[in-house]
């Protein structure tokens, strides 16, 4: 067990130091951290709504903030390149949330052209039908993405790489607040890039 955390540890301390540099990136995990965990929250109660808040809000900042803010060139702090970094990144790459961000834009047209989804759930009727069954859309494609890229390490890597990742993921929303609660006051500071030691 001992050596399980000591794997978490390392991936969440590359994810950090190699992909949020940005402030700005910073405090938009934190809203996507705070949103998350509404989410699952609400996992309980609805989980269509948990999907939609996942997806919409929790993940569209997220990426955002690897998309349009991270620098992407050299990384002096590191002494790495960009494509160093997305080679050893662990989990989704921006190659691989690419094609995740994709099948998430896919999702509305699919369902709008194919109301039963090739026969898997039936059609629902009206405004708020279609957006509850998009939203049962989404919160599988989130659980197949997890567990696509898991059972992905478990052939690439080892079972053990696999699960650590999984629950890396299934708890960066807790590890973002605390890590990116100041994120935002960095930024009122004027504080664009965290220098990182």
């Amino acid at each position: 067990m001992k050596d399980f955390f000591r794997a978490l540890e390392i991936q969440r301390w590359d994810d950090h130091r190699y992909y949020h540099h940005s402030r700005i990136n910073q405090s938009l995990h934190l809203v996507s951290a705070v949103s998350f965990v509404i989410a699952y929250a609400l996992l309980f109660v609805d989980p269509v709504a948990a999907a939609l808040i996942g997806w919409l809000v929790s993940m569209t900042s997220r990426q955002a903030g690897h998309f349009f803010f991270e620098p992407k060139g050299y990384d002096h702090v590191n002494q790495a390149t960009h494509e160093h970094k997305e080679e050893i990144k662990v989990g989704y790459n921006l190659r691989r949330k690419v094609v995740l961000m994709g099948l998430w834009a896919a999702a509305p047209v699919l369902l709008w052209l194919d109301p039963t989804v090739f026969d898997l759930m039936a059609p629902g009727s009206g405004f708020e039908g279609y957006v509850r069954q998009l939203g049962m859309v989404w919160l599988a494609l989130g659980a197949g993405g997890l567990l696509f890229r898991t059972f992905h390490l478990f052939w690439l890597k080892d079972v053990r790489t696999g699960l650590v990742w999984m629950t890396k993921i299934l708890t960066d929303p807790f590890h973002d607040i605390k890590l990116y609660h100041r994120a935002p006051l960095h930024l009122l500071r004027g504080e664009l890039i965290e220098q990182k030691a």
